[in-house]
């Protein structure tokens, strides 16, 4: 079979199997197995992909067609350009949570050219994708990546160690606050923010393939946020910076629980399709 045949194969078996996106799919599955590029795609279309390659290609557009996402197969996603491998009990890091990262940015160059180093607690690190995101653009900056899973944890280290970034990331094994002592510049999160009777009604490639701990956020999806402010004014410095991604329905609900834990809010952020998506608070 010639990569070309391959290709347009692939995208009709995703497109019969009703995937959204098929064509993308298709091609960074192909990639993948194959070892091309879109230039060999346009270039060498005729270059011949052995039976083997076919076979394993098959096999992970099956699973393709069963639900389970492209990146779950790939074992990796981009993240602020950054490659972060995924495994079990780690959530897909989405665009929307650049948004975050971008929220502070700023604000912790500014912390480490005036002192020297900016310390960030990564509640809930999953893949390190908060954490080492900061860290790759703030050479000044150290972090505590905190998570209950052990999977996650030998995750985030692993995508530490593989960007060169295990000198400055710390995992942690912490329920929330609980084995935490030390005080931080910048507390951030990507709780679980999901209502436990939403879990159900989510499409199959979250519901059944990214972690549920991840994802169910108590009755009403704000229980992380309450943990959060509760415990986040004795382990934040002096003029530091809470930043939380959140539901887009929830921006009004998380301000009144931080506004009630002594914070003000700061900024408020939209992802790219124009919803609230980020909180930024700092001491009253």
């Amino acid at each position: 079979m010639t990569l070309a045949e391959l290709l347009g194969a692939a995208r009709r078996k995703l497109a019969e199997s009703g995937v959204e996106d098929a064509a993308l799919d298709a091609r960074l599955l192909v990639e993948h197995f194959t070892g091309t590029s879109r230039s060999d795609a346009i270039a060498r279309p005729d270059r011949t992909i052995d039976p083997r390659t076919v076979a394993e290609v098959e096999a992970a557009l099956a699973r393709r067609c069963r639900g389970e996402p492209v990146h779950r197969i790939l074992g990796f996603r981009e993240f602020y350009g950054l490659r972060l491998s995924l495994s079990a009990e780690t959530l897909e890091p989405r665009p929307d949570t650049e948004v975050l990262v971008d929220a502070v940015l700023p604000f912790m160059r500014d912390v480490a050219s005036r002192e020297g180093e900016c310390r960030v607690l990564d509640l809930g690190t999953g893949t390190g994708a908060i954490a080492l995101a900061l860290l790759a653009n703030v050479p000044g900056a150290v972090a505590t990546g905190v998570d209950i899973s052990d999977d996650a944890l030998a995750t985030a280290a692993r995508n530490a160690v593989d960007l060169g970034l295990a000198d400055r990331f710390r995992p942690k094994k912490s329920d929330w606050f609980a084995e935490i002592s030390d005080r931080y510049h910048v507390i951030a999160s990507n709780p679980p923010y999901i209502g436990s009777n939403e879990i159900a009604a989510l499409q199959k490639e979250v519901r059944l393939f990214d972690p549920l701990r991840a994802l169910d956020g108590g009755d009403d999806g704000l229980e992380p946020y309450r943990i959060i402010a509760a415990g986040a004014a004795s382990h934040l410095e002096q003029g530091g910076l809470v930043v939380v991604e959140i539901g887009s329905t929830q921006r009004l609900e998380v301000g009144s629980i931080f506004a009630d834990a002594g914070f003000r809010l700061v900024r408020a952020l939209s992802d790219l399709a124009g919803n609230d998506r980020v909180l930024v608070f700092a001491t009253a």
